[in-house]
């Protein structure tokens, strides 16, 4: 596909034969894709995933460790703009169905032959065509969302000398289509958001709300409008809704912009306020989040963060470290819980490890796990059971696996090398 862009690809599979067979034998160049690489189990996938941010990941859905299900879950935590395929028997179909909301855009059976395969990448290829196009698609938005969107405006625009009482202002939003019913008693964040040209012009456009209202569907209500050359957007749910899906929102935004619109996008994201009358100073709150953020590259400035940010990322991040050495036995620690304890957002606390401690969170979490495991190895007669445990993993295959690529020899080997060389300096 000469002159199209090359989509970057990570194939996972624990069958060392296919996997061999899928990375060699598909063209994948002809086929509008570039290989990053390769794993032979959910983990490596995961850690390639952090490393390369591709744009497929074609996976069994099935694998040691970490199946292709949590392995879904987890990429759209690091990267949520991936695509993901899986590879499957059967028998897995009711299985697949758990992972409809993590971006599978296809689902193939087993056995498939290199030629299907081929015909399914063509296809996903595609896929992933409409998608950016769908994105940058031109025009703004109409009918009902214009209709919204122009209900929302003075909401979130006008500051009021005396505040309106909070029932008068939901009757409005309700005939402007905002709310629902009289039942519909959402929380709102307020986005604001500048699409810049690489040189740093301002490409912001009314087309560019929709783009942002099609792509935030995904996860929440939306209704976007072009104003001072910025799009702004209304979010509204639940605190949970935001809990899980605003930081994935604020990772897939910038990401789609540079793909489909060759554009850098920065975003000013207020705290979560619980009435539509709080909602003009949610909208400040973004707009001073945006003006920060501009200096520190693309991508979304919480409010939350700013207090911290002030202190300092290295701060921020000698912080989260700390905590990761208290807690790295929680088998449930991720990104995710982590920046909740620091009360930032994901995607800040992302970044300032990278920058400050040189590498990803996944890979420090599960160097610091391993230090810990090399020690009850080497320093215990504990079970491997009990140490896999205490080292923050439910699978103690899954601990010797990682334990033999981090130490280069498993911790059996080990404990037994180290009892010879003991005897042998007895002897």
């Amino acid at each position: 596909m000469a002159g199209a862009t090359l989509y970057t690809v990570i194939v996972a599979d624990d069958e060392d034969e296919l996997r061999e067979a899928v990375c060699t034998m598909i063209p994948w160049e002809e086929l509008g894709f570039r290989l990053a690489g390769s794993a032979g189990n959910g983990l490596d996938a995961l850690q390639l995933v952090e490393k390369y941010e591709p744009d497929l990941l074609l996976t069994d859905i099935r694998m040691p460790f970490i199946s292709g299900i949590e392995l879904a879950r987890q990429v759209r935590e690091v990267r949520p703009a991936t695509n993901i395929a899986f590879l499957s028997g059967y028998d897995d179909f009711a299985y697949a169905q758990q992972a409809i909301q993590y971006n599978i855009i296809s689902y193939m059976l087993k056995p498939l032959t290199i030629e299907g395969l081929g015909k399914e990448l063509r296809a996903i290829r595609q896929k992933i065509d409409a998608q950016y196009a769908l994105f940058r698609k031109s025009g703004p938005v109409g009918g009902e969302q214009k209709v919204r969107a122009a209900g929302v405006m003075p909401l979130v625009l006008d500051g009021y000398a005396e505040p309106e009482p909070e029932a008068q202002l939901e009757a409005y939003a309700r005939e402007v289509g905002l709310l629902r019913d009289v039942e519909d008693r959402p929380c709102y964040t307020v986005m604001v958001s500048t699409l810049l040209s690489r040189e740093g012009a301002n490409r912001t456009t009314p087309s560019f709300a929709a783009s942002i209202d099609r792509l935030a569907a995904k996860y929440l209500r939306s209704v976007s409008f072009f104003s001072g050359g910025k799009v702004v957007t209304v979010l509204l749910g639940n605190p949970s809704d935001f809990e899980e899906y605003l930081h994935i929102l604020a990772d897939e935004l910038p990401q789609m912009a540079r793909r489909a619109l060759d554009g850098r996008c920065h975003m000013g994201i207020s705290r979560m306020v619980r009435s539509l009358a709080s909602l003009h100073g949610a909208y400040r709150e973004a707009v001073e989040a945006l003006r920060q953020g501009e200096h520190s590259g693309e991508g979304a400035q919480f409010v939350r963060d700013l207090a911290p940010a002030a202190q300092g990322g290295e701060l921020l991040c000698q912080r989260a470290l700390e905590l990761l050495d208290q807690r790295y036995m929680d088998a449930d620690l991720s990104l995710v819980s982590l920046s909740g304890m620091l009360d930032v957002s994901p995607n800040h606390l992302s970044a300032c490890i990278k920058k400050y401690a040189g590498d990803t969170f996944i890979n420090i979490l599960i160097r610091r796990r391993m230090e810990a495991g090399r020690e009850l190895v080497t320093g215990t007669e504990l079970k491997l059971q009990e140490i896999s445990r205490r080292c923050g993993y439910t699978d103690q295959h899954y601990f010797s696996y990682c334990f033999k690529k981090y130490c280069g020899e498993s911790p059996n080997a080990m404990r037994r090398r180290l009892s010879a060389e003991r005897a042998g300096e007895g002897a």
